[in-house]
């Protein structure tokens, strides 16, 4: 399960200081006053009070008045207050009531991101997964497995009681024109069946470089079910407790995953940016995803990237005929513009591997699409 300072992230302090600029960050239509409800997230209120929310953890003054300046609660009054200097700063009055640790605000939805914390997982190489168990039937020799039914595992060394988790591999990312010195990154869609040419399984697939040309950066699996082991032999027979979608032949078993996640999300601006830095995966969409869904980047903790850090989106422009440059030339002769790249939002990284990090959509514009590019926040 989460760590409980998933939601106790509303600080370290409960009054900050709009700093440097000044009143400059703060919002035109701003509040005065807030009185915090159940529901809100510390993004969401910072975003009342000041032009770009991912400052706060960086803006606040601590108050020696109040008891434990850690947490924000449903119905503490926040109020904007100024200082001698002119400098305006927003202040914590907490109600006076006793309010359990868990119902202490978070600072994004979590519901937007925990079962990617627990469900997602990315290996460095498939020889990682080759060798782990996998389903080879069902019980009633069925196409597909569904809660209650009996799943047949091989090579599964387990005591009868046992859990596993059931994961099927969804991406592959990985690198090309290693040769000049780039690092563009893909990510490769994956089918594990195993009948099929082009699933991970097989020693020629495309996900062992693209076109030869580069190299697996790691293997992304979603965790789509558990089981529990029955009776031992080879295969071992399990009985299917849980499911997001039906079971598959070839879908892998692993341990389940009960490490705490270390989620004190405290957004920030990063202080450089990875070369080449973009969208490269949805996690649940086809073609464009919008705010509060979850993207998958070609940036991970190798290249600095951590928990907490806030990047802009942008569209990269087009590339256009410049039609009146190019008036009366044959159209193999056009001049051709390259549109500028367009602001579409903000996503917040929220869990990290080595080449790849996965964020939340923040704020969106615009559909956010694979290819769209990273900058600093503005």
């Amino acid at each position: 399960m989460l760590k409980n300072s998933l939601v106790l992230v509303a600080g370290l302090a409960v009054a900050f200081a709009v700093w440097a600029v000044g009143s400059n960050l703060l919002r035109q239509n701003h509040p005065d006053t807030y009185i915090v409800r159940k529901g809100d997230t510390l993004w969401s209120i910072s975003a009342l009070f000041l032009k770009k929310p991912w400052l706060w953890p960086e803006i606040w003054q601590a108050n020696p008045q109040v008891k434990n300046p850690h947490l924000i609660y449903p119905g503490d009054l926040l109020s904007l207050d100024y200082l001698g200097s002119g400098q305006p700063i927003i202040v914590l009055k907490p109600r006076a009531a006793v309010t359990p640790l868990r119902s202490a605000i978070p600072t994004i939805p979590l519901a937007d991101i925990q079962t990617y914390l627990q469900d997602l997982r990315v290996f460095p190489d498939r020889q990682t997964l080759t060798q782990t168990p996998y389903v080879v039937g069902f019980e009633n020799n069925q196409m597909l497995g569904v809660p209650g039914q009996f799943v047949y595992v091989m090579n599964l060394k387990a005591r009868p009681g046992e859990r596993f988790a059931v994961v099927r591999p969804t991406h592959v990312f990985t690198t090309f024109n290693i040769a000049t010195g780039s690092r563009d990154q893909i990510a490769q869609a994956l089918d594990n069946n195993v009948d099929l040419y082009n699933g991970p399984w097989h020693r020629n697939t495309i996900g062992d470089g693209f076109l030869g040309r580069g190299h697996t950066l790691g293997y992304e699996v979603q965790v789509i079910g558990t089981i529990e082991a029955l009776r031992g032999n080879n295969p071992t027979t399990t009985l299917l407790r849980s499911s997001t979608m039906e079971i598959r032949k070839g879908d892998r078993i692993l341990p389940l995953d009960t490490k705490p996640y270390d989620a004190n999300y405290y957004p920030h601006p990063p202080k450089t940016l990875p070369p080449n830095m973009r969208v490269i995966a949805f996690t649940n969409a086809m073609n464009a995803v919008g705010s509060k869904q979850v993207v998958a980047l070609s940036a991970g903790s190798a290249e600095g990237v951590n928990n907490g850090q806030t990047y802009a989106i942008y569209q990269p422009g087009e590339r256009i005929i410049d039609e009146v440059a190019s008036s009366g030339l044959d159209h193999t002769f056009s001049q051709k513009v390259k549109l500028p790249a367009e602001f579409i939002g903000h996503v917040m990284v929220f869990r990290t591997f080595d080449h790849v990090s996965y964020g939340l959509i923040m704020d969106s514009q615009a559909p956010v699409h694979r290819g769209d590019m990273l900058r600093l926040p503005g």
